[in-house]
């Protein structure tokens, strides 16, 4: 299978392009800028350099021999990329006097394949620090910004065996408009991709294997209700039939009423499921705890703890199934102490080596999006595939601060309120992730004649393709006002409702 490599640097949207090109129809791979590679295997057909946190003007800084690569592949470089080939080749790259962060237009300044139908003063996105200020010979510029001269440069022809294209915006992230398109180009006039990679076959040789591999062997399954433990279930269902055994925990921090919800549109898939109510394991050991790594790191240890109790109940288990997608591959990478840490994955570690078992992971070569599409093919109804993603460690990280039965309650009616009036007005399909958030203040109300002092709650609603970028939602103010109107009313404990309208970057998704 053709494919493009791409050389991470630790930037937070690596992934982003990995994921851009699957969309295009040809096959990526992510890898440490470290790796060796023989750049003259036929089926790679070009290389990306990623963007990076660190500078090319670093006391140490990261460096890949770009000039070897060139000898046989084109290359692309990408924010740190471009900068990092400027560097290289001699010419001048030094900190930005000015904040280049953000929204730009891009000005074609020479007519190249890489912008082949591409609209003038289009607009991109930046996010860096440094920037090219002179590039070396034999390299000219294809487009610049209102503050950028060198957003986009080339090398001249004949300079490498093969071209070299730098931008110093990100084509991968949704807010360059025209960035898909450019990499469509890419692809295709200067790598000769044919575009043949497609999700679709993944099932039937996903089916083949698992059944090779896993034969006669019993296997477990840790659910979670999401996308991606249920389609790893169905296709080891269909490869291993009632030899796969799930087992759904209820930390105690879902949804209102999810884990009996959950459990029975199990029992209709077909699948062997046990659920364990754990909730009390749980709050025990959350009580008093604010920090939220600390919550976090609470909240993996004790499911490995009642995971591991329910497991060895099962005799005869050879093999631990988990819902690995790729981008929990890419994030187990270190790359030069690897990208610069948000938070922690929610993905639970240690479970491997606590029950001594082998692993299989039927999904760890899909993004979040591929994943949905092989739900889509197996059949799941779109009350899974469909359903808003949730974090692993659920309402801990949406009750800021401590967390107690009271407030855990609190926040659970207030979010099933929100839900359930999304629904009720079509705009859950219409939202990518929605939720509430219980605050850690008070503030003084009146009902009736009485004030009140209580608890306030955040609306959080956002559109992403994938969740590296957010843009808040805009709910109608009628269904804002409908929405408080009945949290404030039917939750006692709650007396005020705001509304997020941060975008993704600067915020996050969620607040912990």
């Amino acid at each position: 299978m053709e494919k493009i490599i791409i050389l991470d640097f630790g930037s937070q949207y690596t992934q982003l392009i990995a994921r851009r090109l699957r969309e295009i129809g040809v096959y990526s791979e992510i890898l440490p800028y470290t790796t060796e590679i023989d750049y003259n295997n036929d089926l790679i057909k070009a290389v990306i350099l990623s963007g990076s946190p660190c500078s090319v003007n670093d006391e140490d800084p990261l460096y890949v021999d770009i000039a070897h690569i060139l000898a046989s592949k084109p290359v692309l470089g990408v924010c740190f990329g471009a900068q990092l080939a400027a560097k290289q080749f001699g010419g001048k790259v030094e900190k930005s006097d000015k904040r280049e962060y953000g929204k730009a237009t891009m000005n074609i300044k020479a007519s190249d394949d890489l912008v082949l139908n591409i609209p003038d003063n289009s607009q991109v996105w930046m996010s860096h620090a440094d920037t090219i200020l002179e590039l070396p010979e034999n390299f000219e510029i294809v487009a610049s910004t209102e503050s950028i001269p060198i957003a986009l440069y080339k090398s001249n022809k004949g300079a490498f065996a093969h071209d070299f294209y730098g931008m110093q915006f990100h084509p991968e992230v949704t807010h360059s408009l025209i960035g898909k398109d450019i990499l469509v180009n890419f692809l295709t006039k200067v790598a000769s991709c044919s575009k043949t990679w497609s999700p679709d076959s993944f099932i039937d040789s996903s089916i083949s294997q698992l059944k090779d591999t896993l034969s006669d062997d019993k296997v477990i399954l840790g659910l979670s209700g999401g996308v991606d433990s249920t389609v790893a279930a169905m296709l080891l269902h269909r490869a291993v039939g009632d030899n796969l055994t799930g087992i759904f925990v209820n930390n105690g921090l879902l949804r209102k009423n999810e884990f009996s919800e959950v459990l029975a549109s199990y029992e209709v898939l077909g699948l062997n499921v046990i659920g364990v109510d754990a909730t009390n394991d749980f709050l025990d050991e959350l009580e008093s705890v604010s920090d939220p790594e600390t919550k976090r790191k609470i909240i993996g240890r004790v499911f490995i703890e009642v995971f591991d109790r329910e497991a060895k109940k099962i005799e005869g288990v050879k093999w631990l199934a988990q819902g690995t997608i790729y981008p929990d591959v890419i994030e187990s990478v270190s790359v030069n102490g690897p990208s610069a840490t948000i938070k922690s994955h929610h993905n639970v570690g240690g479970l491997p080596e606590k029950l001594n078992l082998k692993i299989v992971e039927p999904l760890r070569a899909l993004f979040k999006d591929e994943v949905r599409n092989v739900g889509r093919s197996l059949g799941l109804s779109e009350s899974f595939i469909g359903r808003h993603p949730f974090p692993g460690p659920g309402m801990s990280i949406r009750i800021l601060g401590e967390i107690t039965r009271e407030k855990l309650a609190l926040n659970q009616e207030a979010d099933h309120i929100y839900i359930q009036n999304l629904k009720d007005s079509g705009w859950y399909d219409k939202v990518w992730q929605a939720g509430t958030i219980l605050l850690p203040v008070k503030s003084v109300g009146v009902m009736g004649d009485e004030r009140t002092y209580e608890f306030t709650v955040a609306l959080r609603a956002v559109n992403s393709s994938d969740g590296m970028t957010a843009e808040w939602t805009p709910l109608p103010y009628e269904l804002l006002g409908k929405i408080s109107n009945d949290i404030i009313n039917q939750v006692k404990g709650i007396n005020r409702v705001v509304y997020d309208i941060s975008t993704k970057p600067p915020a996050t998704i969620e607040w912990e």
